[in-house]
C-alpha cells in the first residue's frame, strides 16, 4: 500500500471521527430547561432535609419551597412548549461535517502533492545505499563535467591589461621550461586568480608531478579545489582522488575534509558527509573559511542525515594570525611568558568547562615543553580519571604523556 493511500485513509478516518462527534452531540443534546428542572428538584429535596435537621425554620422552608416550585413550573412549561432550541438544525450539522471532510482529506492530499513525491516507489535503506554507491561509481568524470559546464562557454573575468600581459609572459615562460617547479606553482596560483580554473588545475597537476612523493597535502587539496571550482562545485572522481591523497598525507586537513563531505552529499550519502564535517569542525582553527562554511550548512545537513541531536561545536580556541604575528616580534622571554599564559588559559578552561581528549593531550604536551613535569603528571592523572573506561581517549592521553616525557 502506497504512502499516498495511507495518508488519505488516515485523513478520512479523522474526518469520520469528527463528524460522528458532531452528529452524536446533536442527538444527545437536551434543552437547558431540562437540566434546570433536575437542579430545582434536588434543591427542593434539600430543603426538606435541612428542615428535618433544624437548620432552617418552618416559615423559611415554606418560602423557599414556594420559590423553587415556581421555577419548576416555569421550566416544565418551557419544555412542554418546546421554546428551548435543541441545537443547530440537521442541515447545518451535515454541512459542517462535509466541510471538515473536505478540509482534512483535500488538505492532506493537496499538501502531499506539493511537498511529497506522489508515485515514487518505496525506497528502503538498503536500496538507497545501493543507489548512492551506483551514483558515486557512475558519476561524470572531470572532462565530462567540464564539457557540460562549458556549454555555453564560460566567460572569464576581465583582467587589468598589465596583469594580463604578465600572465601571458608567465605562460610562455612555463611552456618553454616544463620542468620549472616554481614556475608551475606561480602559474597555478595566477591562473586561479584570473578565474581560469581548468588551466590552474592543469598547472597544479604538473606541480605534483615535479614534486613526486614530496608533494604535501596542500598541493593535492589545491588541485582538488581548482577542479571543483572549474565545474561549479561538482566533485568528480579525479577531484575525489586528489582529496584522498591530501587526507592520506594529513588526515585532519580541513579544506580536503570540507570538499570530501560535500562530495558525499552529492552522491546521496549525507550521513557520511555529516560525520566528516563534524570531525573537520572539531579541529577547525579560529577564522578558518572552510570552518565557517561548514557551520553555515551543518544544521541543514544534519536534518538530511537524520540527526536530530546535533552537537553544538563551539569555535576552536587557538591563536589568531594577529597573535602569531605579534609573537614573532617578541623576545624569547616575552614569548615564553605568552606561551605560559595560553597554557594557563587552556588549563582553566578544562578545569571549569571540560574538553575533548585532544585538548587534555595538548595541555600535557605543552606543560612538558615548558618543563613543568609535575604539573603535567597531575594533569595526566586528572585526565585519566575523566576519561576512565574510554580506551581511545586514554590512548591519546598516553601518547601526549610520552611526548611530554612523563610516561610511567
Amino acid at each position: 500500500m502506497s504512502f499516498l493511500v495511507v495518508t488519505l485513509l488516515s485523513a478520512l478516518l479523522i474526518a469520520v471521527i469528527l463528524g460522528f462527534s458532531l452528529l452524536r452531540g446533536r442527538k444527545t443534546r437536551e434543552p437547558a430547561a431540562a437540566y434546570d428542572l433536575r437542579v430545582y428538584r434536588e434543591q427542593l429535596a434539600s430543603v426538606d432535609r435541612d428542615l428535618a435537621r433544624g437548620v432552617i425554620g418552618e416559615a423559611d422552608a415554606d418560602r423557599v419551597r414556594t420559590e423553587i416550585s415556581r421555577r419548576i413550573l416555569a421550566a416544565d412549561a418551557q419544555i412542554q412548549a418546546g421554546t428551548e432550541r435543541a441545537g443547530p438544525p440537521r442541515w447545518a450539522t451535515v454541512a459542517a461535517f462535509a466541510a471538515i471532510a473536505l478540509i482534512v482529506v483535500g488538505g492532506a492530499m493537496g499538501m502531499y502533492r506539493q511537498m511529497g513525491a506522489a508515485g515514487l516507489p518505496d525506497q528502503p535503506l538498503t536500496l538507497r545505499l545501493e543507489n548512492a554507491e551506483a551514483l558515486r561509481a557512475e558519476r561524470p568524470t572531470q572532462a565530462e563535467a567540464e564539457a557540460e559546464a562549458e556549454a555555453p562557454p564560460a566567460q572569464l573575468p576581465q583582467l587589468d591589461e598589465n596583469y594580463a600581459n604578465l600572465l601571458n609572459q608567465l605562460r610562455e615562460t612555463v611552456e618553454a621550461r616544463p620542468d620549472d617547479l616554481q614556475g608551475h606553482i606561480l602559474l597555478a596560483q595566477h591562473e586561479a586568480n584570473a578565474g581560469n580554473f581548468p588551466a590552474a588545475y592543469k598547472a597544479q597537476q604538473r606541480v605534483i608531478e615535479l614534486s613526486g612523493e614530496a608533494a604535501p597535502a596542500d598541493a593535492y587539496s589545491h588541485l582538488a579545489e581548482m577542479m571543483i571550482l572549474s565545474v561549479g562545485g561538482y566533485v568528480s572522481p579525479e577531484a575525489e582522488e586528489a582529496l584522498r591523497q591530501a587526507l592520506h598525507r594529513d588526515p585532519h586537513h580541513g579544506p580536503a575534509q570540507y570538499y570530501l563531505g560535500q562530495m558525499m552529499v552529492q552522491v546521496g550519502r549525507p550521513d557520511i558527509g555529516y560525520r566528516i564535517w563534524v570531525d573537520a569542525l572539531r579541529d577547525a582553527p579560529v577564522g578558518a573559511p572552510w570552518g565557517e562554511a561548514i557551520r553555515a550548512q551543518l544544521d541543514e545537513l544534519a536534518f538530511r542525515a537524520g540527526v536530530f541531536n546535533a552537537p553544538n561545536i563551539p569555535p576552536a580556541s587557538g591563536p589568531s594570525q594577529d597573535d602569531i604575528d605579534a609573537a614573532a616580534a617578541l623576545t624569547p622571554e616575552e614569548r615564553q611568558e605568552m606561551i605560559k599564559g595560553m597554557v594557563d588559559q587552556l588549563s582553566d578552561r578544562l578545569a571549569t568547562e571540560g574538553g575533548s581528549p585532544e585538548d587534555w593531550a595538548r595541555l600535557i604536551a605543552a606543560l612538558g615543553v615548558l618543563g613543568e613535569g609535575q604539573r603535567a603528571i597531575d594533569i595526566k592523572n586528572e585526565a585519566m580519571s575523566v576519561f576512565a573506561g574510554n580506551t581511545e581517549a586514554l590512548e591519546i592521553i598516553d601518547a601526549a604523556a610520552l611526548q611530554a616525557g612523563i610516561a610511567q
